[in-house]
């Protein structure tokens, strides 16, 4: 196998995107080494559960360290015993409202952690670092859809500041240090082992439970859900062609070895309609509660993926009629609802 020996560093192991991307990478015979500090900003049950599931599928190829990456002694001591060729840097805090709640959890991880994880594959010599960045950096765009060409200088939460500022960063060490970097702004994510803090658990959980739902600027509001398998397909592509250092402008402008990327499912579906597709799954009818929108949110999300398609053939092939169900599956084995 042409990826046999080649090991990756994964932040964020035991996050849903880094649970998944892990498992995709053991699956090609890729040895990796998983770190994650488990914190509780949702329930680390969860957490646990998909790091047991990765351990009891691919036990020999997985290697977990639970530890801090913004703690930089921390971070270099434990991996001392590791070798590594790339990394797939996926931990951070996440969640737009919480960063109204406790900026500094943001501070410590997104920037600081993220310098880290700079400084880590300096030292090390990686061949590629590819990173989460997010969606939400276009802020309040009214263009549609989003394309990496767009100014993203008018962030509307602090998270969505701080996953600019990772970009930004990100371009200085490619200059300096002539690092292969990729930046992925990732669309609403779902699927199974998901995160509790989304919408679509939250309506699962209320909808099944015959509870009212939260349903923001009374539902005039879009998303481009992109359904896990398809994100998973996207990050790996991407770490299989590093940016080169040609000299010539990369994705989102770069002429650095650095490439920026929205990875989405490239149409933007209206929460109404989730809804709807989340009860037929669910077999019965949503109470929906209906409230104005929230701070630091945004009206509507969609992906110009042209190109990540481009650059790496990355095509989503899930749209929620199939992605829905299978969550909602999964949701009900795992929860007992």
């Amino acid at each position: 196998m042409a990826y046999q020996g080649s090991t990756v560093l994964v932040t964020g192991a035991a996050g849903f995107i880094g649970a998944a991307v892990a498992e995709a990478l053991m699956e090609r015979g890729q040895p990796v080494v998983g770190i994650d500090n488990l914190n509780d900003y949702y329930p680390v049950s969860l957490k646990q559960a998909r790091l047991d599931r990765l351990a009891a599928r691919h036990g020999n190829l997985f290697h977990f360290r639970h530890l801090d990456f913004s703690e930089m002694s921390t971070l270099t001591e434990t991996l001392e015993p590791f070798s590594f060729e790339s990394i797939v840097h996926l931990g951070a805090q996440a969640g737009v409202r919480y960063s109204l709640e406790n900026p500094q959890a943001y501070v410590a991880s997104n920037l600081a952690g993220h310098v880290n994880m700079l400084e880590l594959a300096r030292a090390r010599q990686v061949g590629h670092m590819v990173y989460a960045s997010s969606s939400s950096v276009y802020g309040g765009n009214t263009k549609l859809p989003f394309a990496v060409e767009d100014r993203a200088d008018n962030p509307v939460s602090l998270y969505a500041a701080t996953k600019k500022a990772d970009e930004l960063m990100s371009e200085t060490y490619a200059h300096l240090f002539r690092i292969p970097l990729t930046g992925l702004r990732f669309f609403t994510v779902y699927g199974p082992w998901g995160r509790p803090d989304m919408a679509m658990w939250k309506f699962a959980t209320n909808i099944l439970n015959d509870r009212p739902i939260d349903v923001y600027n009374h539902g005039e509001m879009s998303r481009d859900f992109t359904y896990i398998d398809d994100i998973v397909g996207g990050v790996l592509a991407c770490l299989d062609r590093p940016p080169a250092d040609d000299g010539l402008e990369k994705a989102g402008g770069s002429v650095k070895p650095h490439a920026l990327y929205n990875i989405g499912n490239n149409r933007s579906e209206q929460l109404l309609r989730l809804i709807e597709v989340l009860e037929d799954a669910c077999g019965r009818k949503a109470q929906r509660n209906l409230l104005p929108m929230q701070p630091g949110d945004v009206h509507a999300t969609y992906a110009d993926i042209a190109a990540l398609t481009r650059d790496t053939g990355y095509a989503p092939s899930t749209p929620i009629e199939v992605g829905v169900p299978r969550f909602v599956d999964w949701f009900r084995g795992y929860t007992g609802f």
